[in-house]
């Protein structure tokens, strides 16, 4: 609620001064030379009961008018988002070396969830979809607003849906596909892999001639450290254990398609550098938001002129009928 004339509230502070001379004037309306005999007396019930009764009305009476002046209202503003929304797929490596665990305590691909995620609930207009790649490709989710189902989705992604393999080309051209008739002002594609294309009937870089024809923007990020990192086994005989490998990553690559499509590449070799790259890309790629506001006003001025009237009214029969003053 507010007041669209709150000036008038400063007549509360003048109440109480009337009160105070009018009280005076009363007590010097009479003079007595002897005051003995009626200090003894104690004034009638009635005359109390009149005088505080006719006091209350009299106040809310002023106080309902004042605040009815006042014109107090209720406002309800209505936002108007006018949005131009950013179209992202996220193209995520779901091929066997993800697991490799230098990443402690989790591997490459439980972090690489949990750092899209993050970002998925960071953003809040944009479209998101998700692809999911090995030797083959597919939408794990189109394109989407709606953040809970994506998540979920995401949450479902595990090692071994696809059979093993990198097929790098396969992901930008699937993501490419999901982009190309959007009319979103800027298409990005995230593409998170450890490895090199080794998959799929098409090459990375024919891929992504393909997304800059869209005008598609792609920034590619490969996670996971150099040289060799501990991989589980899981051996029939001792159950899981850990072996020391290689994945070979083809950084030339990664870098080449950025630059192509006027992305960016990162390297993420620990959980934080992921985090810190999610939030790059977050601080690149923002929607632009224009809100209009529209504001209502209810005058609610009557919820306290009409008490204020029925006091009044009760405040001049009460005087002049059950507390009329005897002549």
């Amino acid at each position: 609620m507010t007041l669209k004339d709150p000036w008038f509230l400063t007549f509360l502070g003048i109440l109480p001064l009337l009160w105070f001379f009018q009280k005076r004037k009363k007590r010097a309306a009479l003079r007595f030379a002897e005051f003995s005999s009626i200090k003894k007396a104690s004034p009638p019930i009635r005359t109390v009961t009149r005088k505080w009764v006719l006091i209350g009305l009299s106040a809310i009476t002023w106080v309902s008018f004042i605040l009815a002046l006042s014109r107090p209202q209720s406002v309800s503003a209505e936002r108007i988002h006018e949005t131009q929304g950013i179209d992202i797929v996220i193209a995520l490596d779901i091929s066997g070396s993800m697991q490799a665990m230098d990443f402690q305590p989790s591997n490459r691909i439980e972090v690489a969830k949990e750092e899209a995620e993050k970002f998925i609930r960071a953003r809040k207009h944009d479209r998101i979809g998700l692809v999911v790649f090995s030797s083959q490709s597919f939408t794990q989710c189109p394109l989407t607003l709606d953040y809970d189902v994506l998540t979920r989705l995401l949450e479902e992604v595990h090692i071994g849906l696809i059979k093993d393999g990198t097929a790098i080309g396969l992901a930008i051209a699937n993501a490419v596909n999901r982009l190309r008739d959007s009319t979103a002002k800027s298409k990005i594609v995230i593409l998170i892999t450890d490895g090199a294309n080794n998959a799929g009937n098409i090459d990375p870089i024919t891929a992504a001639e393909l997304a800059k024809t869209f005008g598609i923007r792609i920034y590619t990020i490969g996670v996971g450290k150099e040289g060799l990192v501990p991989f589980p086994v899981d051996d029939p005989l001792f159950g899981r254990r850990y072996v020391q490998a290689k994945v070979d990553m083809d950084e030339p690559s990664l870098i080449k398609i950025a630059e192509m499509t006027g992305g960016k590449y990162f390297r993420a070799q620990d959980e934080s550098a992921l985090a810190e790259t999610y939030r790059i890309i977050d601080q690149l790629e923002k929607s632009k938001i224009e809100v209009k506001e529209f504001s209502t006003y209810d005058e609610l001025f009557v919820y306290f002129l009409i008490p204020g009237i029925l006091c009044l009214f009760l405040f001049i029969l009460l005087e002049n009928t059950v507390f009329s003053k005897l002549s």
